[in-house]
């Protein structure tokens, strides 16, 4: 090899240095649902780490279940709801959380750990509250009343959308009914099928992300969501108005946790205990208008946020809401129910 090609690999070599080229940064994959983290807290945790943040969505918790029961290989930390957090570590498929690596977790509220199946945090670290509910164009929908039979209103026949999630809709139609959203009775089940079999004749389809922009810009008049969906909905329309239900509704808790087949294990708890200091997860819920179960980031919430009873529901209605359980076998009498309503014409 002559000297001038010596020479212009050696000054190739230290420019691909100087650049960055010889190291890789690394990669944490988050599966999470959609809008979930603030933008700009992603690219912060990428600069003070060094790494690259990917997110893949899934847009409800049995989605995301049957993917990783399938085997679904790549992911770092995933969000799922507190009921299939119990479903998921009883399998096997979830690492156990080294407390040493998540010193923020003793700002997690005792309280709201009520919520979750793992009090003890061996599992999973809660991410973010949230409860079920409508929301609706106050303009063209007069005489609103706070009840799960509005979904039945033949004039909003069309305009009227559900959360495409087993558990949430047929949870509505139990309530409605007065039943528990747990129920493992048959008969209540199938009366739920009924009045949920007839509120999908008055919709323009069961939806899990799009619904909060079709309200947002008028496609739809009512739809059944998200508090933070709804709430984020309410910021780009004034004349979207949110409540719960008279008859109660869903209270949940999505967690923070590590796939037992993670690749990147000590990134992924940095990139929990980062969500669990007390400015950046009150910075988050402010930005995604969920509430993060922080005592240490209470204090710097929005004030708007804080004082909203469909978020900080009042007491009398909170008793009549419920936390979706895991149902071990009984889980496949809600399937059942659920195929029925979609196969329903």
């Amino acid at each position: 090899m002559n000297k001038i090609m010596s020479r212009f690999i050696l000054s190739g070599c230290v420019l691909c240095w100087i650049l960055g080229c010889n190291r890789s940064r690394p990669e944490l994959h988050v599966y999470t649902w959609a809008d979930y983290i603030k933008p700009e807290l992603v690219e912060r945790f990428e600069k003070e780490h060094g790494c690259k943040i990917v997110i893949d969505t899934f847009d409800s918790n049995e989605a995301m279940y049957a993917k990783i029961k399938a085997g679904a290989l790549g992911y770092d930390i995933i969000t799922p709801s507190s009921y299939m957090v119990e479903l998921m570590s009883r399998q096997g498929l979830l690492l156990r959380l080294d407390h040493e690596l998540l010193p923020n977790i003793t700002y997690i509220d005792e309280k709201y750990l009520q919520l979750t199946m793992d009090k003890e945090m061996q599992y999973s670290v809660p991410y973010m509250l949230s409860n079920t509910g409508l929301a609706y164009l106050k303009s063209k929908v007069p005489d609103f009343e706070a009840s799960w039979a509005s979904l039945g209103r033949a004039d909003l026949k069309g305009r009227v959308t559900m959360l495409n999630d087993m558990r949430e809709s047929i949870g509505a139609a139990l309530k409605f009914l007065g039943y528990s959203l747990n129920t493992r009775n048959p008969e209540e089940l199938k009366e739920a099928e009924k009045v949920l079999t007839l509120w999908k004749k008055n919709l323009a389809k069961f939806e899990n992300e799009q619904y909060k922009i079709g309200l947002a810009n008028g496609e739809f008049l009512l739809v059944h969501g998200y508090s933070g969906d709804l709430l984020q909905a309410q910021a780009e329309n004034e004349d979207v108005v949110f409540v719960v239900p008279r008859e109660g509704t869903s209270l949940s808790s999505d967690d923070l946790v590590i796939p037992k087949t993670a690749q990147e294990v000590r990134l992924a708890h940095a990139f929990i205990n980062f969500l669990a200091d007390p400015k950046v997860a009150a910075e988050n819920s402010n930005f995604i208008s969920y509430v993060a179960p922080n005592k240490g980031a209470y204090p710097m919430l929005d004030p708007a946020l804080k004082k909203n009873p469909a978020v900080f529901l009042p007491d009398e209605l909170k008793a009549k809401c419920e936390v979706i359980r895991d149902l071990g076998e009984d889980n496949a009498k809600y399937t059942a129910v659920w195929d029925a309503v979609k196969a329903a014409k």
